[in-house]
């Protein structure tokens, strides 16, 4: 069978499970609310189209997808290259500590200084999510392991920072001082929160597609990700590879930390670790790890999180029915069995008409 057209039918296979996974958690999340709530129809309308009913909440929608989309780019980067790090929650957290540092402590032209604070702290996560790979290739430890004992000590570390050297001691509860008006992200809509980290969010998924597809990087990382046999035998470092693709990764959340903190805080606040990264597993596994898709998936993960909210508000169901909506359609999109048999079927009748036409050549 072709390469291309193999290639055409695991993406048409991809999406067509996606799709219908949405569907089968959706189906679910409805019997569910039938079953328990007393106006099911009204807490269906909540989740569904409540999003959209208003403009403060479509901003929302807006809003979340920029924490989401830094860290499923991040994550998305890292899993395309075989590794399965998990520090993106320590790059992102320190990402918005060093911004803060930057923010409060240094003062510098409007403009300027958010460009200052966002790199500089890209900068620290790229080195923080570059520490796995590098026990990975040096040492041969687990990456998953590490990076999940580090996500811990760097969360520790921020505290640290930001009690020592940035906490108001006049605050009432843990904050630290207020950021520099010149630090601030400026805002994109009057009378929303939606800031410019948005449209850096979407320049970045873009930038990161054109560097994995347009990029003899981006194939390297293809590559090793796909099969690391086959690229260390073509002469491909794979351990070169692992490195620069953790730092990127590392720099990509700690932008996300940090944009996230300017954008949308005045001060630090952060007393326990946000969690972002396991959201960024959900984006990354609903986009396929394709940076082009993961605004559509930040999307509809803040869109549903959005409408549970206004449900819970507004009815009697509450709003953790959104880990069963996630959760279901994790379980299905990652079970390589689920629909497998309409990808065989349509592999095989591809298959019989190649065959044919060759027959009809000879």
């Amino acid at each position: 069978m072709p390469k291309d057209k193999k290639n055409n039918i695991l993406k048409y296979f991809n999406l067509m499970r996606l799709f219908v996974a949405v569907g089968i958690a959706l189906l679910i999340t409805t019997v569910i609310i039938f079953l328990v709530s007393e106006n099911p129809v009204k807490a269906l309308s909540a989740l569904l189209t409540g999003p959209i009913s208003s403009k403060r909440y479509l901003f929302n929608v807006l809003e979340m997808m920029v924490p989401l989309m830094f860290t499923g780019l991040s994550l998305s980067l890292v899993f395309k290259s075989g590794n399965f790090s998990m520090i993106t929650d320590a790059s992102f957290y320190m990402g918005a500590v060093i911004a803060s540092f930057v923010a409060i402590m240094m003062p510098l032209p409007s403009g300027i200084h958010p460009m200052v604070a966002v790199v500089t702290a890209g900068f620290i996560g790229g080195l923080i999510g570059s520490i796995p790979a590098l026990c990975k290739v040096k040492y041969k430890a687990n990456e998953l392991v590490t990076s999940l004992m580090l996500n811990y000590v760097f969360f520790y570390t921020g505290l640290f920072i930001v009690n020592k050297f940035l906490v108001d001691r006049q605050a009432s509860n843990f904050a630290s001082l207020k950021f520099l008006n010149s630090a601030q992200l400026a805002n994109i809509v009057n009378g929303t929160r939606l800031h410019s980290g948005f449209i850096i969010a979407i320049v970045v998924c873009i930038l990161l597609y054109i560097f994995l597809t347009r990029t003899k990087w981006g194939y390297e990382i293809r590559i090793v990700g796909s099969n690391p046999e086959f690229a260390r035998y073509s002469g491909i470092n794979t351990k070169k590879v692992i490195l620069y693709t953790s730092f990127i990764s590392g720099f990509i959340a700690a932008m996300g930390g940090a944009i996230e903190k300017l954008g949308m805080y005045r001060r630090f606040q952060w007393a326990q670790a946000p969690n972002y990264a396991w959201d960024g597993v959900i984006i990354s596994i609903l986009s396929s790890n394709n940076p082009i898709f993961i605004p559509v998936a930040a999307f509809f993960l803040s869109y549903i999180r959005v409408g549970a909210d206004i449900m819970a508000r507004q009815t009697d169901v509450q709003n953790e029915i959104v880990a069963l909506i996630q959760g279901v359609i994790i379980l299905l999109v990652t079970a390589e069995r689920f629909l497998y048999f309409i990808k065989q079927r349509k592999e095989s009748q591809l298959a019989l008409a190649n065959n044919e036409s060759k027959g009809d050549v000879k």
